[in-house]
């Protein structure tokens, strides 16, 4: 019996007691690494999946009441060279925001390129509502992601990056700002800003002290309401919404009208943190006509379906309030609220922004390169909306070409 055989034997003996028995049974071939991350994270394994060259793991820390969920996506024909820890924007989590599509996606494109892949999604995404505290916070979020960082790099030693997405994407960031590893690469962005500068950053002010006020009075979460909305537009296309329409506050939007509308006009709806959009979730078209049925819309990039995928991938697809605090105190530049030290990155930065989702916003790169960081990229896709970099049918090209060298 060979090492390879060895290692998946003793993978399937360590976890079976967390699996099924036709699943702990079941004799794939598994990855030097993975037995070595469960072992690591002592982490219970609460399904397996495998495809053609991949195996992929996701895991639960029980280090707390809720547990971290962490996703482990390996090539099964060759060792890695890297790690690519993927972090995801706010509400989602790895399985919706970069394992979708299923058949192309970006987890799949990084492994391709030779990294392992590990997705730490937050930990509110398996969390219930009354779960929720004032301490779920970006502190708390890089903690976790931190743990679970250490904890991998102490078992295999191999170079890494991070790669976020909105939220996320800070995150990644925050991360970099604190990380002296020399086996730390680089720190991957995409479509997220750092401190605003001007109006913008008097409307971060203002959202950063309306949402301490919600906090204050005991409402400690949020809903993108997602869910809901995607799947009424592909269940009941046609059905009226509750939403009137602007040109006709008589008349309701169908639900797939008012979801296209929501995707494309994002901010043009009433919320505390949709100014950040230039525009919208994704990109696309929407022309009122004389009646609901009458109006017209598409999306440019990412097909509702793909929309209609992730969502269903969601878990709490919560926010808390208190995360979205200290990324407003981000946004303006409060440092006493949350600590965000830009000079302290100091690893290459990829920073790609969608034009129609955060925008051309590169203050945040420009301060990492005020630090004495020269190895900072930052560059606008135009075109695309905020969730279009990472769901868009041609995303690869597009995107995901800038972000590995």
């Amino acid at each position: 019996m060979d090492r390879r055989t060895l290692l998946a034997a003793a993978a399937a003996g360590a976890l079976a007691g967390t699996l099924p028995t036709s699943t702990a049974h079941a004799a794939p071939t598994t990855p030097d690494p993975l037995p070595r991350i469960a072992h690591t994270l002592g982490a219970s394994l609460a399904r397996t999946v495998h495809g053609d060259g991949w195996t992929h793991l996701r895991l639960t820390l029980p280090d707390a009441p809720v547990p971290l969920g962490v996703d482990v996506l390996a090539d099964t024909r060759r060792p890695p060279q890297g790690i690519a820890y993927l972090l995801p924007g706010g509400g989602l989590n790895f399985a919706a925001n970069f394992f979708t599509p299923r058949a192309r996606n970006l987890a799949h494109h990084l492994r391709s390129q030779g990294l392992l892949v590990i997705g730490i999604s937050p930990r509110e995404d398996l969390a219930k509502p009354t779960d929720l505290t004032a301490s779920w916070g970006q502190a708390a979020h890089k903690a976790d992601a931190a743990k679970v960082i250490t904890a991998v790099d102490r078992a295999l030693c191999l170079p890494y990056q991070f790669v976020g997405h909105s939220a996320g994407a800070a995150l990644a960031l925050d991360l970099a700002s604190t990380d002296r590893s020399p086996r730390l690469r680089r720190a991957v962005a995409i479509d997220t800003t750092g401190p605003y500068t001007g109006a913008q950053q008097a409307r971060a002010v203002q959202m950063q002290a309306a949402i301490q006020g919600q906090i204050d009075a005991g409402v400690l979460y949020g809903d993108t309401g997602l869910k809901g909305l995607v799947s009424r537009a592909l269940t009941d296309p046609n059905g009226a919404s509750p939403v009137p329409r602007p040109t006709d506050p008589a008349t309701f939007f169908t639900n797939a009208a008012f979801a296209h509308f929501a995707l494309i006009r994002t901010r043009a709806l009433p919320s505390a943190t949709n100014w950040i959009y230039q525009q919208g979730y994704s990109a696309g078209t929407f022309t009122f006509g004389a009646t609901p049925l009458d109006d017209r819309y598409s999306l440019t990039h990412t097909p509702l379906a793909t929309w209609g995928e992730a969502t269903r991938a969601l878990g709490s697809g919560l926010v808390p309030n208190a995360l979205l605090r200290d990324l407003a105190a981000i946004w303006a530049g409060d440092t006493a609220t949350y600590p965000f030290d830009w000079s302290g990155i100091r690893t290459e930065v990829v920073w790609v922004n969608a034009a129609l989702g955060r925008g051309d916003e590169p203050h945040g790169a420009e301060l990492i390169r005020a630090g004495g960081n020269r190895r900072v990229t930052f560059r606008v896709v135009p075109d695309y909306g905020h969730a279009d970099p990472v769901w868009s049918d041609t995303a690869d090209q597009d995107v995901w070409r800038h972000l590995t060298p």
